[in-house]
């Protein structure tokens, strides 16, 4: 224990340092120092106003506000989107404006947009009426004619044209020539447009209304017209319906104005409509030309609010943000100063207080900003200083739970095991070198991608990039351990070990291989490939590589666990759960590691199977030819007690002597505390000091010291076989690879036609890419995440602790 006493505290490996302060802030600096606070990025200040709603705070006003710009922002965002302007994300100008002119700008752009848009609105409304019309104008023409030459002349008095829009100023010249001159019953028509999707069930609405009494004639428009509502374009249909009688009028209106169909009226005289149509081309031309003119000023103006539209979000957004900051501060007594109260790192209270010094001086205030450290009874949060390299590295680790103060950080440790232990299970060289290019690429490219608006998929590719680095590279480091590039071994550490038994044989890797030099430097012999052995061989390779980095990371897990201990006090801890969970898990699976060792380095042919079986069945039998050193039987015997004492000793001392503690301090006995992780109620947010010794329930304590002691004693062994998951995902990428290079690339190899050739290449780079390198990758990595959150992390983690969020306008730049 002195080496462990001895050894550095771990101080770089766990959280900031933190500091409870308050601010005393004058009423006229207070924007200005919530402000500065927010450009340093290190405070994170506490809602002292909880008890009150949102509209019952000061500054709700100002909030409202700034709610009110931002929907005025979102609008401007939306028109310019729909318009297609290409505006800068970030405007290089940085013109100074306050909030009040902001805001009445802001205004001024809307009530100017919502006027333009009106304008518009209308306008491409008549237009549309007008397209309509003249595609009625031209089509229905040619359904009239027939009608016309079979017409008798006295009988073309009593046509009447039916239309619905009495009040449009274009159809002065038909409301001129068009009045009926009879009123007398006689053959009437309809004509109109409607879209084409209904065409069938607005032509049997009709058939069914009329019983049959009238005749629709149609024809495609040949142009497609705007919807109104959806704003697309759509194809429509020109129909003219022929019927007699006022009640069959009336019921045709009536279903024209249900299927949304517009009517139009067509003059039967060829001359009317020609000249109806010109007058219409020409209303139509005036129209082109003012829209045209109204979208190009729409689109300046837009592209002015573009410009400055990113500087104008990003403003509000801080002033919204240093409102509801300044909602969570107290007015004192006097009404004249604000008190607040937060969290900063240790190492940021001299820039904190630079920060309030120019806000007092800018502000001119008379009065200074009061800065200091106050006492606290509760848990700070939790502060990591990570980079780009690290940041995805505790991202996993936040994952899972955000660690206490000062907890120890498994991140630290993570860099190397995760990506280590996903290389074991994707072990080929081939298929490192392509995700060491993906990851190149992305950390190559890392500015531009920076700046840009990823997809889900690609934005946490982008966040990984480092992650992704590394696991590429120890996917290469293990793949040329494994000997396998795409499944293909290559002689890259010079010759095979071993030889055909025969000098003349054409089967040697059905008849088995022999050795006659050194074995192979680095890595799997080549020579194992196809083989008899080849299987047997690998599986009993990985397998016992998987349990000794099994037992390898969950005792590094139970020893950061002495280190969590010792930096907080709890001897308690060290001596009834650091030393028997060490001394439980090494002298079963510790011992199973040892022997796998031995073995290799022996030779031996003992069966650890059976070793490990009778170690509890019969502790004292003859191990035979399974003893692979000298006194095995004694030390299993004795690694079995140990194993045996440990259990109760994880069990039964901690809890009674915190019931002996806890009696002796409230009978006023001067007796010094043990620290223990149960009664050091300091990690629990929001917890006060005062009760951390009232409230002791023994029960709960041993049940809760139960459950922890058979959590631990069942998870050693499922834990260390949930580390054969590292052999058998490492076998089943192998044998994957060796299917689709043997079944895909060579079968197709084996033909002389060249299309073959290309489609089995084809098809094996496809599944190589979207199997392989794809669904492996993902599978591979969550299995390395499993592995780190319940073998590893469970040892020592507790991860109940919360995050430290600064108010910073940094991060409302990133959101953005």
């Amino acid at each position: 224990m002195k080496f462990f006493d001895n050894l550095p505290p771990m101080e770089h490996l766990r959280s900031e340092d933190m500091s409870l302060v308050q601010l005393i802030i004058p009423v006229e600096s207070a924007h200005r120092a919530v402000s500065y606070l927010g450009d340093l990025g290190l405070l994170q200040f506490k809602d002292l106003n909880e008890d009150k709603s949102p509209f019952q705070r000061t500054f709700v006003n100002q909030v409202k506000r700034c709610g009110e710009m931002s929907r005025k922002l979102r609008f401007f965002s939306d028109q310019i989107s729909k318009a297609g302007v290409s505006a800068p994300s970030c405007s290089s100008s940085q013109q100074v404006i306050d909030l009040e002119q902001l805001e009445v700008r802001l205004s001024e752009h809307e009530a100017e947009l919502l006027e333009m848009n009106t304008n518009s609105e209308k306008l491409q409304q008549t237009y549309n009426e007008l397209l309509e019309f003249k595609l009625v104008l031209l089509k229905a023409g040619g359904f009239l004619v027939p009608a016309q030459n079979h017409a008798v002349s006295a009988e073309t008095e009593l046509v009447e044209n039916i239309y619905s829009k009495k009040d449009d100023e274009s159809l002065s010249l038909l409301e001129q020539s068009m009045q009926p001159e009879s009123s007398k019953a006689g053959l009437r028509f309809i004509s109109g447009i409607i879209c084409k999707s209904k065409e069938l069930t607005f032509e049997r609405m009709l058939f069914r209304a009329t019983r049959g009494n009238m005749f629709f004639n149609q024809a495609p428009a040949g142009k497609q017209v705007m919807d109104p509502v959806t704003g697309e374009m759509v194809d429509k249909t020109v129909f003219v319906v022929f019927f007699s009688g006022e009640q069959a009028k009336n019921k045709i209106l009536k279903i024209c104005h249900a299927f949304g169909a517009n009517c139009y009226p067509v003059p039967e005289e060829n001359n009317k409509q020609r000249q109806l149509t010109r007058e219409v081309s020409m209303r139509l031309s005036e129209l082109e030309a003012t829209l045209d003119a109204g979208i190009l000023h729409r689109n300046k103006a837009l592209a002015l609010i573009g410009s400055e539209l990113w500087n104008w979000t990003i403003m509000v957004k801080k002033e919204k943000a240093v409102y509801d900051t300044l909602n969570m501060l107290n007015f004192d007594v006097t009404k004249k100063c604000l008190v607040g109260e937060g969290w900063c790192p240790t190492f940021a209270k001299p820039q904190i207080k630079e920060a309030l010094q120019h806000a007092s001086i800018h502000s001119n205030s008379q009065v200074g900003i009061i800065f200091h450290d106050m006492d606290s009874f509760e848990s700070p949060p939790t502060y990591f200083r990570t980079n780009r390299f690290t940041n995805a590295f505790q991202e996993i680790v936040d994952a899972y739970g955000v660690a206490r103060f000062q907890e120890a950080n498994p991140a630290v440790y993570s860099v190397i095991t995760f990506p280590f232990l996903f290389a074991v299970m994707f072990g080929d060289w081939g298929h490192g070198l392509c995700l060491l290019l993906g990851a190149l690429v992305l950390i190559l490219r890392e500015k531009k991608l920076g700046s840009q608006k990823l997809g889900s998929f690609m934005e946490m590719a982008f966040g990984g990039r480092y992650l992704i680095l590394l696991m590429a590279l120890f996917s290469i480091y293990c793949g040329l351990i494994y000997n396998e590039f795409f499944s293909v071994p290559f002689y890259i550490f010079g010759e095979s070990a071993y030889k055909c038994r025969d000098s003349s044989c054409s089967d040697a890797r059905t008849a088995g291989l022999i050795k006659y030099r050194d074995p192979y430097p680095f890595g799997v012999d080549p020579r194992w490939r196809g083989s008899r052995s080849e299987l047997p061989f690998l599986n009993s390779l990985k397998m016992k590589m998987s349990i000794l980095l099994g037992v390898s990371q969950m005792n590094l897990g139970i020893i950061l666990s002495y280190f969590d201990a010792k930096f907080h006090g709890s001897s308690l801890d060290i001596r009834y759960q650091f030393i028997p969970q060490i001394i439980f898990l090494n002298s079963l699976f510790g011992y199973l590691a040892l022997l796998i060792v031995i073995k290799w380095c022996s030779g031996s042919q003992a069966d650890l199977y059976h070793v490990m079986i009778y170690m509890f069945l019969d502790p004292t039998g003859d191990l035979g030819e399974n003893q692979l050193f000298w006194g095995q039987k004694e030390l299993q015997i004795l690694l079995l007690l140990m194993a045996i004492v440990a259990v109760p000793w994880m069990l039964f001392p901690k809890p009674f002597i915190l019931k002996k503690l806890h009696t002796e301090r409230f009978q006023g006995r001067n007796y010094g505390i043990l620290g223990t992780s149960e009664m050091d109620l300091d990690h629990e947010p929001d917890s006060a000091r005062r009760q951390h010794h009232e409230d002791f329930n023994f029960s709960e304590v041993f049940v809760h010291q139960m459950i922890h002691s058979i959590e631990f004693i069942l998870g050693a062994v499922s834990n260390t076989a949930s580390y054969l998951r590292l052999w058998a995902l490492s076998l089943a990428h192998s044998e994957l690879s060796t299917v689709f290079y043997e079944k895909l690339l060579l079968l197709a190899w084996g033909y002389d036609s060249v299309i073959i050739r290309i489609a089995g290449l084809a098809v094996f780079a496809f599944a190589t890419a979207f199997i392989l390198l794809m669904m492996e990758t993902l599978s591979a990595f969550l299995h390395a995440l499993r592995l780190h959150w319940v073998e590893f992390m469970n040892k020592f983690y507790h991860g109940d602790g919360y995050k430290f969020k600064p108010f910073s306008f940094k991060l409302l730049a990133d959101e953005d």
